[in-house]
This record gives structure tokens, sequence and C-alpha cells, in this order.
């Protein structure tokens, strides 16, 4: 019998390769693989439903749950993880020694409502004595004028947030004063190009980030996988499937990974990294599924209404297709 075609556009991610060289195959499916920079899925899923199935900001995805009727449901599958504390820069000119010296201060960030900035707002809060009311917010294109909020915005007045100058990007207003921080998972270029005038908030970023998982024991999520609404009521098998592949892919990945006889990627120290790694956080430190991430969920989603983001704090269950979060166990 023939497999239902779906499209999935999603990053180039080792734990998904599997998928995009169809080594595995999800039950049913035949997939097609878009390899896209994660803007341009986000931006064309949210603005265009362009694909059945795609990688989105979970930020994005909790806000668009506020539609009707909602036009995604997520997998509890996970593509993108990252500690956030080295995505803060500031001009060094601004006076800001600590995290607490961002208060009062104009911080950029491309959209107000990215994930990456939720859950530094969130640390900022929670360990730095940072509300995100303390700070105006300034937003727009990073590195080309013009960027957009994928999404509509209705935030209560206590929070301040104002768009750049037309013809402006975020990056050059932090060398030249314009703003006196940047929120951003990019590297911003005058980073990149090392001009003195940049410099990271923390600068022993990996040091900051051990600390905070030692004491919180989260390992920030930034992406999920959703299905396109109108796909899932028509299959609703589908994201049972999806989710076992993305399950099998990722252990693929993991497998490879940990095979020092050549070196999979260009670190010279991957192995020993990768053992530092399953030290701190743990053997599963990239797990997928709701129980083992629920705590993180909720840290976010309390992140996330705190800022404005959501009328009401939800439950993390309340975020996925209910097929996907149990499996038949023999």
């Amino acid at each position: 019998m023939a497999r239902l075609r779906l499209t999935l556009a999603c990053g180039d991610y080792d734990r998904t390769r599997a998928l995009e060289e169809a080594t595995v195959l999800p039950d049913g499916i035949e997939l097609t693989y878009l390899r896209l920079p994660v803007e341009e899925t986000f931006f064309r899923m949210t603005r265009h439903r362009e694909f059945e199935v795609a990688e989105l900001s979970l930020s994005t995805y909790v806000l668009s749950l506020r539609m009707d009727p909602p036009p995604f449901v997520a997998l509890p599958v996970f593509p993108s993880r990252m500690f956030r504390h080295g995505c803060v820069y500031v001009n060094v000119a601004a006076g800001i020694e600590s995290p607490e010296d961002l208060v009062g201060k104009l911080v950029g960030t491309p959209e107000y409502q990215l994930t990456a900035g939720v859950w530094i707002r969130g640390i900022l809060a929670d360990h730095h004595r940072v509300p995100p009311d303390s700070v105006t917010w300034v937003v727009g294109g990073q590195e080309r004028p013009g960027r957009p909020e994928k999404l509509a915005l209705d935030l209560p007045e206590r929070i301040e947030v104002q768009r750049i100058p037309d013809g402006m990007t975020l990056s050059a207003m932090l060398v030249d004063g314009g703003i006196d921080a940047l929120c951003t998972p990019r590297l911003p270029r005058p980073f990149v190009q090392r001009d003195p005038r940049v410099r990271r908030l923390f600068p022993d970023v990996v040091k900051a980030e051990r600390a905070y998982f030692a004491a919180t024991g989260l390992f920030p999520i930034m992406h999920v996988v959703v299905v396109r609404r109108d796909v899932y009521q028509a299959y609703p098998w589908v994201a049972q499937s999806l989710t076992k592949a993305f399950e099998l892919a990722k252990a693929e990945a993991a497998e490879r990974l940990y095979d020092s006889s050549a070196l999979p990627f260009m670190l010279p120290w991957l192995t020993q990294q990768l053992e530092q790694a399953r030290e701190l956080l743990g053997d599963d430190y990239w797990s997928y599924g709701l129980e083992a991430n629920r705590d993180t969920l909720a840290t976010f989603l309390r992140y996330h209404h705190e800022q404005g983001l959501s009328p009401r704090r939800l439950r993390p269950e309340e975020l996925f297709a209910p097929e996907a979060t149990e499996s038949a166990v023999i």
C-alpha cells in the first residue's frame, strides 16, 4: 500500500539525519525532508502553513495555541536544546559589569517572543534580579533591517517593547551604543569579527551554564516538532509514528557520536566533551518525551506567562498530541 506523503522542514542535525537519509522510516509515512535555516522554516510555517510537519520555535508554538483554531499540534520531540547564558552581548561602554546592571538598560532582541529570549529573560529574573519589566526591549533585524514579529503580540503595559528605527540593525546599534546589550540566538557579526566594543555578558559561559544546570537540573528546550492540525485531524496516527521515528533517529545519532575511531565533527576533544556532558547531565541528556522533560517545560511555560506572552500559565501536557505522549508496553 502507498505510504502517506508528508513534507518535513527541519534543520541540519545529526539527530535527524537518519530521517533525511531515509535510513529510519516512520511507520506508514514517506517523508520529503527539506533542510532549511530555522528562521526560514519558522517564517514559512507560521505565515503560510507550507509544510505538513516542521520544526518550530517552542515560544512561537505556544503563542499559536491562542489562535482559533490552533493551527498546529506538537510532538514531544526537541530537535534543538541549548543553554543560553552565551546569547547576551553588551557594549563595553554601557557600564554593564554584571547581569544586575541590565536593569534600566536598552536591550535589543530580534523578536520579543523568541524562545532563546524567553529563557534568558527568565534566567535573569530568577537568578539575577532582573525582571523583564525592568528593561526596555528593542526589536528589529539583527544583521538586516526590517525583521517583523512572526505572530502578533498582545503584551501587558508593564512590558515595554520598542521597534528600532527604519534602516537600522541591532548589531550596528550595539556597536555604536544605540542599545546597551543584545540578546540573540545567533552570534552578532561584530562579536564574530572581534570588535573590541562588544563582549559577552557572562565572560565564562561554560562555567555559568554548568552552575545553572547544577542549581536547576534544566537543559533548555528551544524547538519542538509540529504537525499541521488538518493533517493530524485526518490522520491522528501520524503523531505516534513520527515520534517513534524521531526517537530512532536520535538513538542512531548518539551511537555514531560515541564512535571514537574517527571524529564525525571537527572538534579535537569531542569524545572527552561527550563524556563530560554525560557525567554532568546524565546519559539521556537530550531526552524526548513529556515526562522526562516536564520540569523544563513547566519552567518555560511559567516564563512565557510571566513575560506577558501567555494569558495564563499552560500545563506541559496541553502542548502535545496525546497519541505521542504514551506508547504500548510489552
